[in-house]
């Protein structure tokens, strides 16, 4: 179990799992930049974070920028939503009648990745509320503004050991302060941190033709 002031943001999965080196220059180092991408992904958020209240809609309950936490993980952060279904079998919630289930629901710009680093994201939502509640949640969502519609997760035992050893690296290299070297990827060109990271650097380059071709000048001088 982790103490809170040991607690890592349970947002920075994304960025870890897309980029290690990204994940250590924003989270450890403190650089961060942004781009049209982070801009139009913070309003989104902004918006499902409007009320930061309860909204009841018959059956349905909806927490919005509802604040979360595991000390397992050793990580804390928000919820863009929470839905709290009525249902026979469930918990119970402090005013309110009847039994519900939990779904978290993370918003996203753009459309569905063919990556999984947003399903990261919601699964550790998802351990947080189980912690926290007391409770099993067996499926969460992930909403998309440009395609404007939901994808359903099965929140798998695989994903959630993923999580979990993810979560295990992040801290080490938190505590050791380790910021990985270079790795250019074609994602690095839609990266708000290229030029901070600068990854153009670590494309890999021979050392034998580097050293030819400046042999050949000398020789041809």
């Amino acid at each position: 179990m982790y103490e809170e002031e040991d607690f890592l943001q349970l947002s920075g999965i994304q960025h870890f799992a897309f980029c290690r080196r990204q994940w250590a220059l924003s989270y450890i180092e403190m650089q961060w930049l942004e781009n049209v991408r982070t801009v139009e992904g913070r309003l989104l958020h902004e918006k499902a974070h409007d009320t930061s209240s309860r909204e009841k809609r018959g059956d349905l309950l909806i927490s919005r920028g509802m604040p979360v936490h595991s000390r397992k993980l050793g990580i804390s952060g928000e919820c863009d939503v929470v839905e709290f279904h009525r249902k026979q079998s469930g918990i119970t919630l402090q005013g309110c009648e009847g039994t519900y289930q939990v779904v978290p629901v993370e918003y996203k710009r753009g459309k569905p990745k063919q990556s999984h680093v947003d399903i990261l994201q919601l699964t550790a939502q998802a351990i947080c509320l189980e912690e926290m509640l007391c409770c099993e949640i067996p499926l969460g969502y992930l909403y998309y503004g440009e395609v404007r519609r939901r994808e359903k997760v099965e929140l798998s035992e695989e994903l959630r050991k993923e999580v979990s050893d993810m979560f295990q690296e992040m801290h080490r290299y938190y505590a050791q302060r380790y910021t990985p070297k270079v790795r250019w990827s074609k994602s690095c060109n839609a990266c708000s941190l290229k030029d901070i990271c600068l990854p153009v650097l670590g494309k890999n380059k021979s050392v034998k033709r580097y050293v030819e071709a400046h042999i050949n000048y000398e020789e041809e001088s």
